[in-house]
């Protein structure tokens, strides 16, 4: 039954291919645990949880682990991307672009030219 009610977030797990994760059903709680690859990953997973379970739920325990706290996520420009629309996509915030500008100034020389298959940064919050 409690796995039933989260076969989101283990399909989530499985589709981000998470290492060395374990689910088990233990006195009615789902406990499950695992490795992703950064910190937006584990945090997409937490927010599966919580759409599944409410702000606080009783019947999960998860031990999510980062193996890459260095960065929060990886993206690969597609067309019509924008730094403003990439930083509203994992920031919440367009303004914030200048975040993902100042840790990509390697292979960026002007917010308004980025180009689609560049593989940017995208740093801790």
């Amino acid at each position: 039954m409690v796995k039933a009610k989260y076969q989101d977030v283990l399909d989530l797990g499985q589709t981000l291919n998470i290492q060395d994760g374990d689910v088990k059903v233990e006195d009615g709680k789902l406990k499950m645990w695992g490795t992703a690859k950064n910190q937006y990953e584990k945090d997409l997973l937490w927010d599966a949880i919580k759409k599944a379970g409410g702000d606080s739920p009783q019947d999960i325990m998860a031990d999510i682990k980062v193996a890459d706290t260095s960065v929060y996520t990886r993206h690969t420009v597609k067309s019509g991307d924008t730094l403003g629309k990439i930083a509203k996509h994992y920031y919440g915030d367009a303004s914030k672009y200048q975040k993902i500008f100042a840790a990509n100034s390697d292979i960026l020389k002007n917010p308004d030219v980025i180009h689609p298959d560049q593989e940017l940064i995208i740093p801790n919050a």
